[in-house]
């Protein structure tokens, strides 16, 4: 039985998107452990040498985080590691701010059992994270507890986000790479997360599942906007130390 041309297409394709979604993966995975640092260009060539597919899905992948805010394109250069700067970081908490805290006061009303069961999950996590750091006699945590820990706080804020049943807010926080960027821009500096802030960020995030449950709205408008804003000066009196230091 012969196939048609259309169909051949449609295998062609479904083809080059598995292996997009391979190519994806796999840079994203680079970038989260810091393989692939702020600035670094990505090489289409090397990149599918490494991954062990065409430059064709490679090049779909590095698009796809292009979109997402991850990588950045310049014009005659290439792509490149985006690397934002603490204007771009704070302009990005500001969005979130705006926006996140409105999404928790509608998702007190509409969160589902399951995604309550979700952040319950996640607080474990924390939790458990928490401990670990409290451990060390550094004080802080080891660069694989902070992307766990980072990978908890992503999940964790698009769970409210889409527990809150606003597509617009949803869509312009992925528009704007907003939570992504955020946190994916904080991977190399485990130091960051200390014992202090591993609690403190631990306690509010039950104060906002306390409000998220009782399905108080200003509560959790309340508690979002303060977490995020804490999260903000954290972040910036971080960098700015770096800096000095450097």
């Amino acid at each position: 039985m012969s196939v048609s041309l259309s169909t051949r297409k449609s295998i062609m394709y479904e083809a080059v998107e598995n292996l997009a979604d391979r190519a994806y993966r796999f840079i994203r995975q680079e970038l989260q452990e810091g393989k692939l640092t702020p600035g670094m260009q990505l090489v289409n060539r090397k990149l599918a040498e490494r991954v062990g597919v065409s430059v064709i899905p490679v090049r779909e992948a590095i698009h796809r985080l292009v979109s997402e805010g991850l990588v950045e394109h310049v014009p005659g250069a290439g792509a490149f590691v985006r690397n934002p700067n603490r204007e771009d970081l704070e302009e990005l908490y500001v969005l979130r701010d705006a926006l996140e805290s409105c999404a928790a006061a509608e998702a007190a009303h509409y969160i589902t059992p399951h995604q309550l069961d979700d952040l319950d999950a996640l607080m474990t996590e924390f939790h458990e994270i928490r401990d670990l750091v409290s451990q060390r006699s550094e004080g802080y945590a080891t660069p694989s507890q902070f992307h766990r820990w980072l990978d908890c706080e992503a999940v964790f804020h698009q769970t409210v986000i889409e527990a809150s049943g606003n597509r617009l807010i949803a869509k312009v926080i992925r528009e704007h790479s907003a939570v992504t960027l955020v946190f994916e821009s904080q991977r190399n500096s485990s130091r960051l997360l200390t014992m202090e802030l591993a609690e403190r960020t631990c306690r509010d995030k039950e104060d906002l599942l306390a409000a998220l449950r009782a399905g108080d709205g200003p509560r959790a408008r309340e508690v979002m906007s303060a977490q995020i804003q804490r999260g903000c000066r954290d972040v910036l009196a971080f960098l700015r130390q770096q800096e000095r230091r450097s």
